[in-house]
Parts: structure tokens; C-alpha cells; sequence
């Protein structure tokens, strides 16, 4: 099992917006290969390469060869820290919200 990288890594690795579409192809699929990446993405395979590497680094995604091909599917063990982030702050904004609600509702009943 991989370990789950630090939030600071997951954030940085789905920071770009191609990394970010390259790994929402590859979490919408049960495994997909650099070939079947590049396929209409407009980014070249060498490209697609690297943004896989960035995301395996982080782990967010995990590979497996077979012949000459590399299968990769998403690890959501990866995405942990970042939805243990969000976790934390959403009682924040849950507060913050109902707040907002009620001054609303006194302004404009």
C-alpha cells in the first residue's frame, strides 16, 4: 500500500489544471494508459508522462506494467489529506454560513 503523501504534496500536484484533468481521467476509469491519455488531450505524451509522474510522486495514482504498457488507476488513499483538510475547515464555514443565513433572514424576512 502506498503511503499517503503530505497535504502540501497533494495540493501542489493538483494545483495545475492539466495535472488536475489528467487525474479526474484517470479516477473516471478503472485503469488507463499514457496512449489512451494523450487521446484527444491536446497534451503531448511526454507531457502526459510527467504530469503521471507528479501525480505518482504524490500519490495519487499507482501504475502497473504489463507488456509494453503501464496501466495507471487513482489511489484514494492519496487524496486523504486533502479531503481531512477540507474536513477540518468545513466546520469553519458551516458556522460562517449559518451566520450569514440568519443576518439575511433579519434584513429581508
Amino acid at each position: 500500500m502506498t503511503k499517503a503523501a503530505p497535504i502540501n504534496a497533494v495540493m501542489r500536484a493538483l494545483a495545475d489544471p492539466t495535472r488536475r484533468a489528467v487525474f479526474e481521467r484517470v479516477a473516471s476509469s478503472n485503469e488507463i494508459t499514457v496512449v489512451e491519455l494523450t487521446r484527444g488531450s491536446g497534451v503531448t505524451q511526454g507531457a502526459i508522462s510527467q504530469h503521471l509522474k507528479s501525480l505518482k510522486q504524490a500519490g495519487l495514482v499507482a501504475e502497473r506494467p504489463e507488456g509494453r504498457n503501464v496501466y495507471y488507476r487513482a489511489q484514494p488513499e492519496g487524496i486523504e489529506p486533502l479531503v481531512d483538510w477540507m474536513s477540518h475547515y468545513s466546520v469553519f464555514w458551516r458556522e460562517r454560513f449559518a451566520n450569514l443565513r440568519t443576518l439575511l433572514k433579519e434584513i429581508d424576512p
